[in-house]
């Protein structure tokens, strides 16, 4: 069974016109968010993204934007952690 965060949350943008198709971004990423298809890099699962910020790291070409730990992913890790509840509205400073 996959995990599954929020959906339509994550701040995770690709630009395949930048891709070379590498896979370092499937190769790092701990959820299986990208696959290569057709010679590209492609979003396989965009939803099981935590915004660890990996795959932009390691994407040579720029091809990749996460804002690692930020927004409803790590508002939810968060509550996890503490035991507290979490938010995602705009006053919580994420989403």
């Amino acid at each position: 069974m996959r995990h599954k965060y929020l959906k339509d949350v994550v701040s995770l943008s690709y630009n395949d016109s930048k891709c070379i198709g590498c896979g370092r971004c499937v190769e790092v990423c701990p959820h299986s968010v990208f696959e290569i298809v057709d010679k590209k890099a492609r979003i396989a699962d965009r939803d099981s993204c935590i915004e660890c910020g990996g795959c932009a790291m390691n994407c040579r070409t720029n091809a990749i934007e996460v804002s690692a730990g930020v927004g409803c992913a790590a508002a939810v890790i968060f509550g996890w952690l503490t035991g507290k509840e979490f938010s995602c509205d705009s006053d919580s400073g994420c989403c």
